[in-house]
């Protein structure tokens, strides 16, 4: 969640920065009074402002305020470099450098690639051969820290146990701790209990209020375990709209404690987009002579049942 927010800061400073460049470019082309080309540069500025209110105000798509970015950065491009006499190698970073911030590494990587040959029937054909070299030069450095940035993410998903949306554990590691917690209560003769936990508010948050609403029912789910459970506790998702609370040493009764005080607790949130928080909460515990699987089996069933209409659960 932090990611998501510095995330949409920086794209924040990018719309404002890409607007405070396209001006200062629009009234440097006035005040050397070169009004034949002014229109171009004037109605980018528009655009720009119109991509960065899409942007504050959450468009539906993400990926609509970037690409009207990235469709200016290449108008702005071309309208320059067939504006003689003075036309310049350095418009073509322009372009290359917008794709790989707004764009993912490979699609970016194939856009340069297939753009490539377009550009020698601009009027850069008059350029030296050289130019292709510096061309690709600069779209393979572009591309590196794209590249690193998405080794360094592969490499913490793969190490890193937590959820990337709540401070809960991911499916993987979820079921790893309760493997290890039934066969700690296998052998020492111990008691597990798991409650299931299903947010049947997910969903429609997530179809009409986006992944913002979404997020706020976790970190309020995640933030009431931590109240109410102990710190040996394990929170896990276990799919999109279901949780896991493995509880170990804890009886039927207990169980049944912790989830009425989550319930309770859970009910005094309210929620803008949702309203009241609702929850649906079973108790399953480990019974003897249960394996691992069959016991994750029963987990996976009893959250089927909670995740199906009242009517028909």
């Amino acid at each position: 969640m932090i990611r998501h927010r510095i995330s949409r800061r920086l794209m924040t400073l990018a719309y404002i920065a890409s607007t405070g460049l396209m001006t200062g470019y629009t009234a440097w082309r006035y005040a050397m009074g070169d009004y034949v080309t002014l229109f171009t540069p004037l109605f980018m500025v528009l655009v720009l402002l119109a991509a960065l209110l899409l942007h504050l105000c959450r468009s539906p798509s993400p990926y609509l305020p970037r690409m009207i970015l990235l469709i200016a950065t290449y108008v702005t491009m071309l309208a320059a470099i067939w504006q003689p006499p003075d036309i310049s190698l350095v418009w073509l970073g322009l372009p290359l450098a917008a794709t790989f911030l707004l764009l993912p590494l490979w699609t970016a990587l194939s856009i340069n690639i297939l753009l490539a040959p377009v550009w020698w029937f601009t009027p850069l054909h008059s350029a030296p051969p050289s130019w292709v070299m510096v061309f690709l030069a600069t779209a393979l450095l572009l591309a590196l820290p794209r590249w690193e940035h998405a080794r360094r993410r592969a490499l913490l998903r793969a190490t890193d146990p937590h959820d990337s949306e709540c401070d809960a554990f991911h499916i993987d590691a979820l079921r790893e701790r309760l493997q290890s917690e039934c066969q700690r209560a296998i052998v020492l003769n111990r008691r597990l209990a798991v409650l299931v936990i299903h947010l049947p508010q997910m969903d429609m948050a997530g179809e009409q209020f986006g992944l913002r609403a979404q997020l706020a029912l976790l970190e309020i789910l995640c933030h009431e375990v931590r109240l109410q459970c102990r710190d040996y506790d394990v929170l896990g998702r276990a799919a999109t709209t279901t949780l896991w609370l493995t509880l170990p040493h804890t009886s039927e009764s207990g169980a049944l404690l912790v989830r009425e005080r989550l319930t309770r607790g859970l009910s005094r949130h309210v929620l803008v987009e949702t309203g009241q928080l609702e929850a649906r909460i079973a108790a399953c515990l480990l019974h003897q002579n249960e394996s691992v699987d069959q016991f994750i089996k029963r987990l996976e069933n009893r959250a089927d049942v909670l995740a199906a209409p009242p009517d028909t659960a």
